[in-house]
């Protein structure tokens, strides 16, 4: 590379770097292997090198979780339609992802030539045009936008927290652009101030109200997770002393150690006293709600919009009133100082507690959901990383004891089945650096669509605990609808046998994980002494078939079926 100058795949991969990116997920396309030459070349940045590409989305989704941001790099047409379920689920979570596209070369698509790849039209915006769906910003690269577009679109993924598309034409990756490396300077990630009058006229009617109320509670969100404000919020909820509830999708973000923590609110899926709190407080601090079916209990959350306030990135609400613009990232900061110290009573409610499980005594010694539930945090460590497939899994974390410094993902808005597992994989390479441990839950549907993700865990040695739920069959879907229909059935497959199918012991190109556990529980004994050996094998990569009986599920994920069937029955009615 001639001094002064720096290639358009550098200089993106320079940028990428320095958001904390050193892996870049993806499969191998011909109109993005000079890219992946790069890649391989660039140090501080390792590829991916998944099974295929919605697992690589995946992926990349799980690892931004954990980092903040996170990449996929595909190749035109094939490569990037197959990932776009991955990168739509991220768009509706509000998970920042960089998906780079290799396209055909400029001349290519200056004379519309028919290439492999394309509809055969000559249209090469089409797949772009279709991801402008599923993120909030797009790019073309050329010779002369290069630099421009690139800053611009990275800059969007972080500010608003959604996916973009880069156009990467397979011929520039190479080209020599004149930037001197030296010079690049960090990108602008401020953001934009609130408008002064509204900002203050907020905070004023927040603190006029809290003066007035008597009972007032937080609950916690997704957003608030999403634009990494969870400082803040605790910062927040030491000075007030206000008790603290978290929904689903922010499970984990609040320590449930806590001593002001009271537990998980969804509507009818949460316990009967953290519903009878909620609901007897006078003033309730939504932070960052994400107001879902499976968020809300089957949309069972029943808060009176007179008694409630939110506070959103692009708006803040205050029982009916809406103050424009008024981001709770300064809002929330300013509250805090300026919370009235005549309304602050140190807290003094009682511990939270986990109820104990009503196991019934005809299951016996089977592995059912109430007991599972309760039992498995005893076997997870604190600060480890717990990601719950869509399904029974997810439903199950909800009112699941949380240890201390645990991070749970889940997918509850898209509820795409499989995320689970690549997101696993991303999740495991994103928490590598501090040694946390990743326990993977997911279902035996979920894992047949992507099981392939398993010879990756292998290639890149990660210590995953894998605990597969075997339940023969979609047993969400036969709760929904159809508990008899041959179309909720499965092949029920040897899942245990999974790292042999995958690799292990096999002569390797490099070395591979090692393998610990691998087999089936049917009894409670057999699960607890599977787990024992899983504490104490932190090294090695542990798969635990769990056998469940068909059709039985978290009370949860019942409540939420419940309260989505009484949502729809009103519908109905409205409409007729």
């Amino acid at each position: 590379m001639s001094s002064g100058k720096i290639t358009i795949g550098t200089y993106l991969l320079r940028r990428l770097k320095s958001l904390g990116i050193d892996i870049i997920f993806g499969v191998p396309g011909d109109y993005n292997l000079p890219f992946l030459d790069e890649i391989e070349d660039f140090e501080g940045i390792q590829w991916g090198n998944n099974c295929n590409e919605l697992n690589a989305a995946y992926a990349a989704d799980g690892y931004a979780r954990i980092r903040g941001i996170g990449a996929i790099v595909t190749t035109f047409g094939v490569g990037e339609l197959s990932a776009i379920n991955g990168i739509a689920g991220s768009f509706a979570e509000m998970i920042p992802v960089v998906h780079i596209v290799g396209t055909p070369s400029t001349a290519s698509q200056a004379s519309g030539a028919i290439l492999h790849h394309t509809l055969g039209n000559g249209d090469f915006r089409v797949f772009q045009n279709m991801y402008k769906e599923v993120t909030i910003a797009q790019a073309s690269l050329t010779k002369i936008n290069a630099v421009e577009e690139i800053d611009r679109v990275l800059t969007e993924c972080l500010l608003k927290g959604r996916p973009v598309y880069i156009g990467f034409p397979v011929d520039l990756s190479d080209y020599e652009m004149d930037v001197n490396p030296s010079s690049i300077k960090p990108l602008n990630l401020s953001i934009p101030r609130n408008p002064k009058d509204e900002h203050q006229a907020a905070l004023e009617t927040i603190i006029e109200h809290a003066k007035k109320s008597q009972n007032i509670v937080v609950i916690v969100d997704a957003c608030a997770i999403r634009h990494e404000m969870i400082k803040k919020v605790f910062t927040f909820i030491e000075r007030t002393q206000l008790p603290v509830y978290v929904t689903p999708m922010a499970k984990g973000g609040i320590d449930e150690n806590h001593p002001q923590f009271r537990g998980v609110f969804a509507g009818n899926c949460s316990t009967e006293q953290v519903q009878k709190e909620v609901y007897d407080a006078d003033l309730i601090l939504s932070i960052g709600s994400m107001n879902s079916d499976f968020n809300t209990g089957g949309f069972t959350y029943r808060l009176s919009k007179k008694r409630t306030i939110e506070f959103h990135t692009y708006h803040t609400k205050i029982f009916h009133a809406i103050y424009d613009k008024v981001d709770m990232r300064q809002l929330l900061p300013d509250l805090t100082e300026q919370w009235p110290a005549d309304i602050i009573h140190k807290y003094n409610g009682k511990p939270y507690q986990v109820e104990k499980p009503n196991l019934d005594p005809k299951t016996q010694n089977e592995i059912v959901h109430e007991y599972f539930w309760h039992k498995l945090p005893e076997f997870i460590p604190e600060n480890s990383i717990v990601v719950a497939e869509t399904g029974t899994s997810e439903f199950g974390v909800f009112n699941m004891h949380a240890p201390k410094g645990v991070t749970f993902l889940t997918q509850i808005l898209w509820g795409s089945i499989g995320y689970s597992v690549g997101a696993a994989l991303g999740a495991a390479l994103a928490g590598k650096n501090d040694n946390r441990r990743i326990y993977l839950i997911v279902g035996d549907g979920s894992f047949q669509l992507v099981c392939q993700e398993i010879s990756t865990m292998l290639r890149f040695k990660t210590n995953i605990v894998i605990l597969l739920l075997n339940n023969d069959g979609y047993t969400i879907e036969k709760l929904i609808h159809g508990p008899d229909r041959a179309y909720n059935n499965i092949q029920m497959w040897r899942y245990h046998k999974s790292f042999e199918y995958f690799g292990d012991g096999l002569k390797q190109n490099r070395e591979q994980a090692t393998t610990g556990f691998a087999g089936q529980v049917k009894t409670r004994e057999e699960f607890e002494k599977a787990m024992t050996q899983v504490v104490k094998e932190t090294n090695k990569i542990h798969f635990v078939e769990v056998i469940m009986p068909s059709m039985d599920a978290p009370k949860s994920l019942v409540l939420t079926i419940e309260g989505t069937r009484e949502y729809k029955k009103r519908e109905r009615q409205t409409q007729e």
